[in-house]
């Protein structure tokens, strides 16, 4: 447990995707944590939403296949898919190696900014986390 990072600066959904502020403060990027990628296994495709798609906090958005299984992604917020990481087509494993830099998923436009004030922080995702490991 102690090898996984969890960012500071980002927020965190109880399904283990990360959300953190872009330059305009009402775009966000997202992607999946280091624990979530640690649980898949090696990634080796990515479905993501496509550019001005709609999606709705708590929905499926995506999905993200490793060897293992493979798993929805849950829309941390509601709005628009304004840009998509198009480089983990070709380079899907780049969520495993760098799930928080390289690795993220897509920049939503929150319909309800407001939202954000019902994710967690990193001290209390550490301890969802241990939670479910427990």
């Amino acid at each position: 447990m102690a090898e996984l990072d969890f960012p500071v600066s980002y927020l965190y959904s109880k399904d283990h995707e990360w959300v953190h502020t872009t330059e305009d403060n009402a775009v966000y990027r997202v992607g999946i944590t280091d624990f979530a990628q640690s649980q898949l296994g090696d990634v080796v495709y990515v479905d993501l939403p496509a550019v001005g798609d709609a999606i709705t906090m708590g929905e499926s958005c995506g999905e993200v296949e490793s060897t293992k299984s493979v798993s929805d992604l849950i829309a941390p917020l509601s709005g628009t898919i304004t840009h998509v990481n198009d480089a983990l087509e070709g380079r899907p494993e780049t969520v495993n190696s760098s799930p928080y830099e390289d690795g993220w998923m897509y920049l939503v436009e929150a319909s309800d900014p407001e939202q954000v004030t019902g994710l967690m922080d990193e001290e209390q995702y550490h301890k969802l986390v241990q939670s479910e490991e427990a």
